[in-house]
């Protein structure tokens, strides 16, 4: 039964060690550590929960369960995701619905293609390490489905609100548009392609696309020669200069590669001059008459009056003489212009500026005075409604009182304002009195001047006596400050003096520091051993690497000749015995360290035998002290009586 007590009483390492009682029977307080690697998971899934949005998660009132699961579910809900399944979340549900909910939560997770599986005891568990990288991918997914919303519905509301409203910068665009339509359909029309030649009838057709193109182009103008010449026929010109080197190879000699070049580009202009020159014989000028006269116009022109003509042959004049000034002025002098244009601007700006700082401090003042009246305003307003209420609550109780206590109310309160006023003005009255009374005592003084010697004497002994009692009061009271002064310092000395439970709390936080000291010392020195072993074996690993890294390169060398691999075994064999040398050293260290342990278990196991038998001696003396104070309470009573 021992056996098995002890094999249940076994704790695992990790979780919360089980109640350990004293011989008294007290609890044991022990050190209880959770699982630091599930606390951490813990707290990354409620960040990414308060970065995501869901500050529920925040509320130090809700349990690990309710946080987690409630996260979820915002998360799934905030995805849009078309399910069949009702993700209501209680929090403090039962333990039913706890279930219930988290299958629910399973379920769902693979019909929005969740990556990660996960299962609902584990949610029921509060596993976190398998519930993060869930967590993890729905706020990832709630995020984007959050901005993909945000961006359809910010446009979706935008639209709604240009349809029955306009923002004055959307009135002024549509003011402008006509204009700028008017313009922009004026320019075209004025700079629209004009048909300049058209080709003869009688000319023959055209029987390649690129004569044609070419043709067609040319009706328009001669602008067309640019693209004639780099667009359309570029591959042409590639075909002719591919036969031209072709002739070439085939000749004789060859020229230089730069005169070739030049030749051949040469030769393709002169070609292209000559396409055009041709399509341009058979084409006929479609504006032949516009700059003639016809006989209409000339009758027109003569049936003016002499008058007019002279007055705008006369503004032409003056038009032209103007011109003619102007050019004069910009041939001559535009830089003188330019810079009296400029200096002019640097002084306008200048004046700008300064009366813009002006008018910002102004506005700042202005500002700040609107400010503090707008405070002032608030206060009074304040102040205002706040004295409506009690008036108003004042008139409601004068509606739910008895009217003729009112009016006795009001006829005391008169009163006492009336005593007020009289009282007031008998302490002004009292005032002036007295001050007349002081001045005729002075002036009967000044007139009397003369006190007789025994008044004198009198007077003189009572100052004498007020004098001396007044130095004992001053030494009585130097020396009850002297006392005072050490009655605090004695008091001070008693109170740092602990009292019994003062020495037990002491006691208790003495241990409870000695306990927390002492598992970290543990800790610390697993740690340092642990380092140390390690240290250990990586430098025997390092020289394990070295010797074999030694072997593979030496044994080629060594494989040579039968010296060398003689030399070579002896220094394997040499190698082979330091190995074993340093393998006893090890086991001979490992078995006085073994020897070590085992005594100080056995130091241990009779330090816990002695602590037994400390703490029955301090039970039986405690017994043993109990009954003593019983016979003495006897003794003493038997003597009372």
């Amino acid at each position: 039964m021992a056996a098995a007590a002890s094999v249940f009483h076994r704790v695992r390492t990790g979780s919360k060690i089980g109640a350990q009682y004293d011989q008294d029977g007290n609890l044991i307080q022990v050190e209880t550590r959770e699982d630091e690697e599930q606390s951490v998971k813990l707290a990354e899934i409620l960040e990414l929960l308060l970065a995501a949005g869901y500050f529920r998660a925040r509320i130090k009132g809700l349990s690990p369960f309710d946080k987690v699961v409630g996260g979820m579910t915002w998360c799934i809900t905030t995805c849009n995701f078309d399910i069949d399944v009702d993700l209501l979340f209680q929090e403090n549900s039962t333990i039913g619905q706890k279930i219930a909910l988290t299958e629910k939560i399973v379920s769902v997770l693979p019909k929005m293609k969740c990556p990660h599986r996960l299962e609902p005891h584990q949610i029921q568990g509060l596993d976190f390490i398998h519930i993060f990288p869930v967590i993890q991918w729905l706020v990832k997914r709630a995020i984007e489905t959050r901005e993909e919303m945000g961006d359809y519905v910010r446009a979706y509301s935008i639209s709604q609100f240009h349809k029955t409203h306009k923002l004055p910068e959307d009135e002024e665009f549509l003011q402008r548009k006509d204009k700028a339509v008017r313009a922009v359909l004026d320019v075209l029309e004025v700079y629209k392609p004009q048909r300049k030649y058209r080709r003869q009838r009688d000319a023959g057709e055209l029987l390649d696309e690129e004569s044609r193109v070419h043709s067609t182009l040319l009706e328009y103008g001669r602008v067309s020669d640019f693209l004639l010449r780099y667009g359309f026929s570029k591959q042409s010109k590639q075909d002719k200069v591919d036969e031209r080197k072709s002739s070439l190879a085939g000749g004789s000699q060859a020229a230089p590669p730069g005169m070739a070049e030049v030749s051949e580009e040469a030769d393709l202009q002169a070609a292209e001059e000559m396409r055009i020159k041709t399509l341009m014989t058979s084409m006929a000028a479609m504006a032949n008459e516009e700059g003639k006269l016809t006989a209409s116009a000339v009758g027109q022109i003569v049936g003016l009056q002499s008058e007019e003509i002279k007055q705008i042959a006369s503004e032409y004049a003056e038009k032209q003489s103007e011109l003619s000034s102007e050019e004069r002025s910009e041939r001559y002098g535009p830089l003188q212009q330019h810079r009296r244009a400029v200096a002019s601007l640097n002084k306008q700006i200048q004046q700008k500026t300064k009366q813009l700082e002006e008018l910002q401090a102004k506005h700042a003042e202005v500002k700040t005075g609107c400010d503090e009246a707008k405070i002032k305003l608030t206060e009074a307003t304040e102040l205002s409604e706040k004295l409506e209420k009690e008036l108003k609550s004042l008139d409601e109780m004068e509606e739910q009182a008895d009217s003729s206590l009112l009016e006795k109310l009001r006829a005391l309160v008169t009163m006492n304002e009336n005593l007020k006023q009289q009282e007031q003005e008998f302490r002004t009255h009292c005032r002036e009195e007295m001050v007349r009374l002081q001045q005729n005592i002075e002036e009967l003084k000044t007139a009397s001047g003369q006190d007789t010697e025994e008044e004198k004497e009198r007077t003189e002994l009572i100052d004498k006596q007020y004098n001396t009692d007044r130095e004992k009061l001053q030494k009585i009271r130097l020396l009850m400050a002297r006392r005072n002064r050490e009655i605090a310092i004695l008091q001070r000395k008693i109170d740092e003096v602990p009292s019994r439970a003062e020495l037990t709390q002491y006691q208790k936080r003495f241990i409870e520091l000695y306990s927390q000291v002492s598992a970290t010392h543990k800790e610390t020195k697993q740690f340092f051993t642990l380092y140390n072993t390690l240290d250990d074996k990586k430098v025997y690993l390092e020289k394990e690497v070295n010797l074999l890294n030694s072997i593979h390169d030496n044994f080629q060398q060594a494989m040579s000749s039968s010296a060398a691999k003689d030399q070579f075994l002896r220094q394997m064999e040499q190698i082979v015995e330091g190995i074993k040398q340093s393998r006893i050293k090890m086991e001979k260290k490992k078995q006085e360290n073994k020897m070590r342990r085992d005594q100080l278990n056995d130091e241990y196991l009779e330090l816990l035998d002695k602590q037994r038998l400390y703490f029955k001696t301090v039970k039986d003396f405690k017994e043993e002290c109990r009954k003593n104070e019983m016979l003495l309470s006897k003794l003493r009573a038997k003597g009372a009586s």
